[in-house]
């Protein structure tokens, strides 16, 4: 991973803040109730507007006669304050500052529009999933590390999978040569599925598996293995990546073009809806969006945007909202700008649930909830003083549990060189664990509700991403914005920015650009060798060998048809995958019939 973290100027955005100082509040700082809605009752104001008034002039006084003689004798230590993502950040905020604000728009937890949770107990009723991502070198290897993790107290199984089968290449392909296990699980076939996943109940645990382009197979391969264990599809709980839109956004990892990629992630959904209702066919996914060096408004409004993007082809498709919604899921990245990025959640839930509703008719309370799971920043994580990577996490950790999230991983300090060792994953857990256990902040719910700096936030962070969105809409939606690098250029922009203040000294990072040292710490590193590859190609050719190679160019031929149709793609891949036809096959029948994709340059 990159040794710097690619984020935009602390500099004031160039929207002006809806901060409501003294002098401002004079002239418009009358709260009146607002009129009743449509056919309901009116809205509940939370602030008395005659002591909002006395408040606003008070902080007026406060600025004259307290701050300014300070700032003058004292300058700032910069002239301006915002957020990482540019929110302009006032001296002090207070009530006079969230006068039009109305219970409506708060909420209570488990309630529309979710903004303080999506369960009424949250934590006080059960723990977030401390889910740990696994996966190196041979499906031997990861069948371990899984056991290891499990033994230690982790909750929920993460899956890595390593370049080529993500790119859609077996391990035999001249494209993989390199790139066997080194950032990943080896998987080809469904013989490796059964490897990795050796002596593990898929009925007692749930699997996360981060793959998108090839997550057809994969899913299918994860639903054999369950079979042969004598667990029906029904009964296997977990989540697959499948975001197509933001690997043409941000991580670049795919096969064909957009439309048919949206169309398999489609046909999963669908197909998961009705045969596997304790799976998530789709984990929306800003995390990547957020690494490429978005902002926190950026990842907020391109995800939402293609969770919306999703619904809209399921829609399209002529699915029901409320029959597939309720298990779409979201996985964020969570930085370094703390309350920033609390208020992130918060607003996340608040607009998914407003869409949903408004914009989609879903009336099932479950497809209101924006579900979650959430990672701390990879890209954050520094090879200088690697040690401090620790407190990044802890820190991290922190924001996304008083954000609401369901689900955490937690990186470690060593992954900016490697994969992490046992000794590094184990301390990761452990952050996750100290928080939950330790720190207290389990014990209510939202924590951090009603934080007049945590509630503006959310504001502004629900209003900057609304525009985006709104911008996306008028495009022709997210699917044609990606075609258009629409996304793919803003995230440029930023990461630029970024970078050049780092540069520039302008963004201070502990150990890099300031504060550095000229000792080097001792990381022990994990090193794949090459022999994972030797392995991986003799087990892959010992498949061909035994397999029925009629059954194989049978089922493939099948997976063509139903590609170049209308047929569901989940069927004959899954009968494709029991004939041990492998990945790089099945997704060579997709380069077939769609062509590969060759993203475009922009500058």
């Amino acid at each position: 991973m990159p040794s710097q973290r690619r984020r935009p100027s602390r500099r004031a955005a160039k929207d002006a803040p809806r901060h409501v100082s003294g002098r401002t509040a004079r002239a418009g700082a009358k709260a009146k109730s607002a009129p009743p809605r449509p056919g309901g009752a009116a809205k509940t104001r939370l602030y008395d507007a005659t002591a909002v008034r006395k408040l606003a002039r008070e902080v007026a006084r406060w600025e004259a006669s307290t701050l300014a003689p300070v700032t003058a004798k004292t300058p700032l230590r910069q002239p301006a304050f915002a957020t990482d993502s540019g929110v302009a950040i006032p001296p002090v905020l207070t009530a006079a500052d969230r006068r039009s604000e109305v219970q409506e728009q708060l909420g209570l937890p488990g309630e529309f529009p979710f903004t303080r949770g999506v369960q009424p107990t949250m934590y006080r009723g059960r723990l977030w999933t401390m889910r740990m991502f696994a996966g190196f070198g041979s499906p031997e290897d990861t069948n371990r590390r899984f056991k290891y993790l499990m033994a230690h107290g982790t909750t929920g199984l993460s899956t890595a999978f390593d370049m080529p089968a993500l790119m859609g290449y077996d391990a035999d392909h001249p494209m993989s040569r390199g790139e066997v296990g080194k950032e990943g699980v080896a998987v080809s076939s469904l013989r490796d599925f059964e490897v990795l996943f050796d002596g593990i109940p898929l009925d007692k645990v749930t699997t996360s598996m981060t793959i998108n382009a090839s997550a057809i197979a994969a899913l299918c391969m994860y639903v054999a293995v369950g079979e042969q264990q004598g667990i029906p599809m029904a009964q296997l709980g977990g989540t697959i990546q499948n975001d197509m839109l933001k690997e043409y956004i941000a991580q670049k990892e795919w096969i064909v073009p957009p439309r048919p990629a949206v169309r398999i992630v489609v046909d999963m959904i669908e197909y998961c809806s009705q045969h596997m209702p304790r799976w998530h066919a789709v984990s929306i996914s800003g995390y990547h969006i957020r690494e490429a060096g978005a902002t926190a408004v950026q990842e907020l409004a391109f995800t939402l945007a293609d969770g919306i993007g999703y619904v809209e082809e399921c829609v399209k498709r002529g699915l029901a909202v409320d029959d597939f919604a309720p298990r779409l899921s979201f996985f964020w990245d969570v930085h370094n700008d703390f309350f920033e990025e609390v208020a992130k959640f918060r607003a996340a839930r608040r607009i998914w649930a407003r869409v949903m509703r408004e914009r989609f008719g879903a009336r099932d309370p479950r497809s209101l909830q924006l579900r979650t799971h959430a990672q701390t920043a990879g890209v954050s994580l520094t090879a200088q003083q690697p040690y401090n990577n620790v407190v990044r996490t802890a820190l991290q950790a922190l924001a996304a549990v008083l954000g609401g999230t369901q689900s955490l991983h937690t990186n470690s300090l060593d992954e900016t060189y490697a994969l992490p060792t046992e000794d590094a994953v184990t301390l990761a857990l452990r952050t996750q664990q100290i928080i939950a256990h330790e720190s207290g902040v389990d014990r209510v719910v939202d924590p951090l509700g009603g934080s007049y700096y945590v509630e503006y936030l959310t504001d502004e962070m629900e209003r900057r991403a609304v525009d985006y969105i709104r911008r996306i809409d008028e495009m022709g939606g997210i699917i044609r914005a990606v075609e258009e690098g629409y996304p793919q250029k803003e995230i440029g922009e930023s990461a630029y920015r970024f970078q050049r203040e780092v540069e520039e000294g302008e963004r201070l990072i502990v150990g890099v650009n300031v504060f550095q040292s000229e000792q080097q710490a001792s990381v022990e590193i994990l090193k794949i060798g090459d022999q994972v590859a030797e392995s991986q190609i003799a087990r892959l050719r010992q498949v061909k060998a035994e397999r029925d190679a009629r059954a194989v160019k049978r089922t493939l031929a099948k997976v063509e048809a139903a590609a170049r149709g209308t047929e569901n793609l989940m069927p004959p891949v899954l009968e494709a995958v029991k004939a041990y036809a492998t990945l790089g096959e099945i997704s060579d029948v997709f380069r077939k019939v769609w062509g590969q994709y060759r993203e475009g340059g922009a500058f």
